[in-house]
């Protein structure tokens, strides 16, 4: 089993305990890390002593904030073939999560962006706290809502997924499990209580008894807005245009309106029209490996595109929150230029069935 620093991999009780250890980095995501979960998840699987596998954050501030952003603009900058390995190796652990032959169980407990929604929301039991912020913020750093979230964001509520996918606002638990992405929310000082109860169960458990632990400590969430505001979300967000949508907006009453246009307006127009294209394809697609494949093709397609690299520099870089995007308005964004990102990628991570 291969372990780092940056994850621990243990075991309590009945249970494989996979800790993401890089509290100062809100835990985000490096090659290495997701090479120790993948290698952990593989012997966990194979196992018959470990019954179910629990994966956590440490600190008190996140679960994860997604990748390491860094890496992919430096390897893009360079050329390098650093980014295409870590997008491929990441999509392969999130099929794989998807896929688990054991229950997995995702505590979700603070920030939980991008890559962090990929390490829980594919999982079979997901679990948020009061505490959680969970958002697929990537239409602000010229990016796309990728690990699969062109599968997860068509299968929300109505529009819900769209209105992630396109604004990248945060949400709470009360949101993530209105929007099918959380299932339990737990207080965050019941977590090891939450822990302990599940590796205390048999080895041969059976998912139904640890979804009665976990019911059992489960708590109310506060009021979630996208379930307030779901009429004018579904009418709003319903269109396949991003023009028609920031129009239908403008008609609309009411602050969340507002709040939604206006933050909409902030963004990548290409990440925009790319992120809508791509949630419209995964509604139409039979599953997460035909998202994947088509969200690689595009992650390849992010590496010549201009505002990825203006957007990281504005967010992560030199961090004055004022990128400069080109095209700057939609109106300018080719059609054809989006086209372009819907080549695929070559070998295909899956190979799909005729």
């Amino acid at each position: 089993m291969q372990s780092i620093d940056e994850v621990i991999i243990g075991r309590q009780g009945s249970v494989g305990l996979v800790r993401l250890n890089r509290p100062q980095a809100l835990n985000s995501l490096t090659l290495p890390m997701i090479r120790a979960i993948t290698s952990a998840l593989a012997e966990f699987a194979a196992d018959p002593s470990i019954a179910s596998v629990i994966v956590k954050g440490e600190g008190e501030r996140a679960f994860c904030a997604g990748g390491d952003i860094r890496l992919l603009h430096e390897s893009g900058k360079r050329g390098s073939a650093e980014a295409e390995s870590f997008w491929r190796e990441e999509f392969r652990l999130n099929h794989a999560i998807a896929r688990y032959p054991k229950p997995y169980v995702a505590l979700m407990d603070g920030i939980t962006m991008g890559g962090g929604v990929g390490l829980s929301s594919h999982g079979s039991h997901r679990v948020v706290t009061e505490r959680t912020r969970l958002a697929m913020p990537e239409t602000g750093i010229g990016y796309f809502p990728d690990v699969g979230a062109t599968w997860l964001l068509p299968r929300a509520p109505g529009e819900a997924g769209t209105w992630m996918g396109l604004t990248g606002l945060a949400i709470n638990a009360a949101d993530a499990i209105h929007a099918r992405l959380a299932d339990h929310c737990v207080a965050s000082s019941d977590l090891p209580a939450l822990i302990k109860a599940i590796g205390a169960l048999p080895n041969a458990t059976a998912a139904d008894d640890l979804h009665r632990v976990i019911s059992g400590m489960a708590v109310p969430a506060v009021e979630s807005r996208l379930a307030a505001n779901r009429d004018m979300i579904d009418r709003a967000l319903a269109y396949d245009t991003v023009e028609d949508i920031q129009e239908a907006l403008a008609r609309e009453a009411g602050d969340f309106a507002a709040e939604t246009s206006r933050m909409i307006a902030t963004r990548s127009p290409t990440s925009l029209k790319l992120t809508l294209k791509l949630l419209r394809a995964g509604r139409n697609s039979a599953s997460l490996a035909e998202c994947l494949n088509r969200e690689l093709g595009a992650c390849l397609g992010i590496l010549y595109n201009p505002d990825f690299y203006e957007g990281v520099r504005a967010a992560v870089i030199d961090k004055d929150r004022n990128p400069k995007w080109s095209p700057a308005s939609l109106a300018e964004v080719d059609d054809a230029a989006i086209e372009r990102f819907f080549v695929p990628a070559q070998p295909l991570l899956f190979a799909m069935e005729k």
